[in-house]
């Protein structure tokens, strides 16, 4: 059955790579990028089963014409990837006020508006399905990268709770927990970097030296896996995509389980009653 599909993002990255694999298919895509011209080579090789738009997803007015425009030009939306966003790295003391600001704007209220843009089409269409990309940093955080991962910790929330809310009109919600992958998110012209503070010089020598030792994922790759997703009857809440985040989530989350436990007597006490 072809799905018509509504994807942020779709310059580079992710979003260029699942364009084409739904597009390859068969399938129709409103494709959406800050700059559209970079869609051109799709719609020259596609034609009219894609619909590329120019979209900054910090505006919000633009964010809901171009879904109502889609959702018009195609007749529905059966699959909503929102990809869109971009990352910081930086101590909590060397990141300015401006940057956080930019980095919430983008990744949070940015995705807050995709998602109440899309939810009356969903819901009075009574089926499809929301994709939103978070990233393995939205469920363990890292020094220098605490930012970047409140934000995705923010989505993680936003999208949670939204699965439960859409559930009952036949709509699911899912979040991608990517690894690292080569898709451009560490480029300079991208990524977001505050001035290093000496004082925390050894902070940033760490986690220089981990992302040395960093296997990147290809995006190619990644193809399969969302395809089967927006297949699925019963697709997950959460994706991992990639190799290393399970265990290095589930290493967290088993820590976190037994501090609760260590705690557990200071915890009840607490209640008073």
């Amino acid at each position: 059955m072809t799905k018509t599909w509504f994807i942020t993002g779709t310059s580079r990255g992710f979003g260029r790579v699942w364009t084409e694999a739904a597009l390859g298919r068969g399938d129709r895509v409103v494709a959406t990028a800050r700059d559209a011209s970079a869609l051109d080579d799709l719609v020259a090789q596609h034609g009219d089963r894609v619909l590329p738009l120019p979209l900054d997803i910090t505006d919000r007015k633009a964010v809901f014409a171009a879904v109502q425009r889609g959702a018009s030009h195609f007749g529905d939306i059966d699959v909503l990837v929102h990809n869109a966003g971009f990352g910081s790295m930086g101590t909590i003391e060397e990141i300015s006020e401006a940057q956080a600001r930019e980095q919430f704007d983008t990744n949070v209220f940015g995705a807050l508006s995709v998602l109440q843009a899309i939810a009356p089409i969903m819901r009075e269409q009574g089926h499809g399905h929301i994709v939103a990309v978070s990233s393995q940093l939205g469920l363990v955080s890292l020094p220098t990268a605490a930012l970047y991962a409140a934000s995705k910790w923010a989505l993680e929330g936003l999208a949670q709770g939204f699965a439960g809310e859409m559930a009952p009109f036949g709509v699911r919600v899912t979040l991608i927990e990517p690894a690292g992958y080569k898709t451009g998110f560490y480029d300079p012209d991208t990524l977001v970097v505050a001035p290093r503070m000496s004082a925390y010089a050894d902070v940033h020598d760490g986690l220089d030296q981990l992302m040395s030792t960093v296997e990147w994922g290809v995006p190619e790759a990644t193809s399969g896996a969302i395809l089967a997703l927006v297949d699925s009857d019963q697709p997950p809440l959460r994706l991992i995509l990639g190799r290393g985040p399970r265990e290095w989530i589930s290493g967290d989350y088993a820590g976190r389980l037994a501090e609760f436990d260590a705690w557990h007597e200071v915890s009840e006490a607490a209640f008073g009653a």
